[in-house]
C-alpha cells in the first residue's frame, strides 16, 4: 500500500498536479458563465466531465514536457532532481503515462459533445507540442499561454457546444497572462539555455527587456480582463476581482528580481496563483450575486 502511494505521489511530483491551479479556475469560470447563459443548465455529469478533461490533458502536457526534457534536464542543476534524470521514473513510464492520459482525455472529451470531440486530438497537439518549442523558437512561452488558454473556451464548449466572445476573451487573457509569468520564470535558465542552444524571450531579448515584454503581456491581460467585464455587463464583485488580480501583477513586477531565485519563485507560484483563483472566484460570484456600485 505504501509503495502505491509512493508510486501515485512520484507521479504527481513528475505533472506538478499543484500547478493545475493555473488553469482550472478558469476552466471552472468558462464552465460557469457558460450555464448561467439562457438555455443551459448546471449538471454534475457536465462539471465531472470537464475538470476530467482538465486534470487528463495536463498530465499528458506536463508529464510529455518532463519526457521530452529529461535528458536537458539532468544538464540544468536545477532541474537535476525532478523525477525522470534522478531515476524514480523512467522515462518509458512516463511516456506510457502520457499516452493513457492522452487518451482517457480524447474519451472524456467524447463524452461531452461532437465539437470537443473533434477539437481534442487538436488540443493535444497544442499541449503536447509546447515541450518541443524551446528548440527551434523563442516564443514557446506563447504556445504554454495558448495551451492553458484553452481551459475556458474548451468548458464553455462543452457546456454549449459553440464559441462566444467572453469565454474567448477570458483565453486570451490567460494566453498573456501564462506568457508574461513564464517570461519571468525562465529568467532562472537563461544563463543555462544559452549555453546549450535554448531559445526563450531572456535569451533572445535579455533579462531587462525581457521584463518589460512581460509586464507588457500582463497589462494586455488586464485590459482583456477589463473588456470581457464591460461586454458581459459584469457587476461589484467582477470588478473587485479585477482590481484585485490587476494589483497582484502590478505588486510580482514590483518584487521580481532576475539574480533571486525566491522573488522568482514567489512572482511564479505564489502571486500567480492568488491572482487567478481570486479573479474567477469573484467573477463566478458575481454571475450569481449581483451587488450595484
Amino acid at each position: 500500500m505504501n509503495s502505491f502511494v509512493t508510486r501515485i505521489s512520484n507521479y504527481l511530483s513528475l505533472v506538478r498536479f499543484s500547478h493545475t491551479i493555473f488553469a482550472m479556475p478558469f476552466a471552472l469560470l468558462g464552465f460557469f458563465t457558460a450555464i448561467n447563459t439562457e438555455g443551459y443548465y448546471f449538471t454534475w455529469r457536465l462539471l465531472i466531465l470537464v475538470l476530467l478533461c482538465m486534470v487528463f490533458a495536463r498530465n499528458a502536457a506536463m508529464g510529455f514536457n518532463r519526457y521530452a526534457d529529461h535528458k536537458v534536464d539532468s544538464l540544468n542543476p536545477r532541474t537535476a532532481r525532478r523525477e525522470i534524470p534522478s531515476g524514480i521514473i523512467s522515462p518509458r513510464s512516463a511516456l506510457v503515462f502520457v499516452i493513457a492520459n492522452s487518451i482517457l482525455f480524447i474519451a472524456a472529451a467524447g463524452f461531452i459533445n461532437k465539437l470537443t470531440m473533434l477539437l481534442s486530438p487538436l488540443a493535444l497537439v497544442i499541449i503536447l507540442g509546447y515541450s518541443l518549442t524551446k528548440r527551434f523558437t523563442s516564443l514557446s512561452h506563447f504556445l504554454l499561454g495558448l495551451a492553458l488558454s484553452l481551459a475556458p473556451v474548451g468548458a464553455y464548449i462543452s457546456v454549449t457546444g459553440k464559441f462566444d466572445t467572453v469565454p474567448v476573451l477570458y483565453s486570451f487573457v490567460v494566453l498573456c497572462w501564462v506568457s508574461g509569468f513564464d517570461i519571468i520564470y525562465s529568467l532562472q535558465d537563461s544563463e543555462f539555455d544559452i549555453n546549450n542552444k535554448l531559445l526563450s524571450i531572456p535569451v533572445s531579448l535579455g533579462v531587462k527587456q525581457s521584463l518589460i515584454f512581460s509586464a507588457f503581456l500582463h497589462l494586455l491581460a488586464i485590459l482583456f480582463v477589463v473588456s470581457s467585464g464591460l461586454i458581459s455587463g459584469a457587476g461589484f464583485l467582477y470588478w473587485l476581482g479585477t482590481i484585485i488580480f490587476s494589483v497582484m501583477l502590478i505588486y510580482e513586477h514590483i518584487i521580481v528580481k532576475p539574480d533571486d531565485r525566491m522573488s522568482i519563485t514567489k512572482a511564479f507560484g505564489t502571486i500567480n496563483s492568488y491572482a487567478g483563483v481570486s479573479f474567477c472566484a469573484f467573477a463566478i460570484a458575481d454571475l450569481y450575486i449581483q451587488l450595484s456600485f
